[in-house]
């Protein structure tokens, strides 16, 4: 992948010592166009970042992820398609604020995360998420999950009215909603699995906000009836 011309492999020193040289850039020096800019964070065979880019020209997309085998195939297949609003990064989501610029991203998905049954902080939209995501996020910009996990959307869903977000969409199947529309319809390698065993796709996109303290749900969803639901997901 080190020959790969879309994809960025930077290393942790390079990132604290400020090296990096899209941050805040993107736009200008990488993919030379004033689009906005939508991230995939966890995009595992970037399935989302290659296809959304495909439908959509007037949008630029940066997939990441940590495991670059998984990557590998996007990355490959953006190039075989000769998309030029695509970039994958591998390294950890958080050194998002590290990679992107104040404002600079407009849209975030977070398809099939893991939904970090034990630790609260691990999970992607948790509030120490949230934090980082809004130090890089243009005002008014959304975030939007999918997920198999009946935990993490109660989870995502609780935090969301608990702060007061602006809510977009909410629905605890998508696939027998009227949201289903050709961006969300979308499936990615583990989705297909998962409905292929009966598991319905949740869907959940809000608008965060930071000027003020944000708070997490209540001890309920540490219990173990909560924690069940993430695992009859994935076992």
């Amino acid at each position: 992948m080190e020959h790969f011309s879309n994809l960025f492999q930077p290393t942790y020193e390079e990132l604290l010592k400020g090296d990096f040289p899209y941050r805040g850039k993107w736009g200008h020096d990488y993919f030379r166009n004033p689009h906005p800019i939508v991230a995939e964070l966890g995009c595992g065979k970037g399935e989302y970042t290659v296809t959304l880019a495909g439908l959509h020209p007037g949008k630029n997309y940066i997939g990441l992820d940590i495991k670059g085998a998984r990557m590998y195939t996007g990355a490959r297949e953006a190039l075989h398609q000769r998309l030029d609003n695509v970039a994958f990064l591998r390294t950890r989501i958080e050194n998002t604020p590290l990679l992107f610029g104040p404002q600079e991203i407009s849209e975030i998905w977070l398809t099939f995360p893991d939904p970090q049954l034990k630790k609260t902080r691990k999970r992607l939209t948790s509030t120490w998420f949230i934090r980082k995501y809004l130090e890089f996020m243009r005002p008014g910009g959304v975030i939007r999950l999918k997920t198999d996990s009946q935990f993490l959307y109660a989870y995502t869903s609780a935090l969301v009215r608990l702060n007061q977000f602006e809510i977009l969409a909410d629905t605890p199947d998508l696939y027998t909603s009227d949201q289903a529309d050709e961006i969300l319809s979308i499936r990615t390698f583990y989705e297909k699995q998962w409905l292929d065993r009966g598991i319905p796709v949740k869907y959940l996109a809000f608008v965060p906000e930071g000027d003020r303290t944000l708070l997490e749900p209540g001890e309920d969803f540490e219990k173990e009836e909560y924690r069940s639901f993430g695992r009859s997901a994935r076992t």
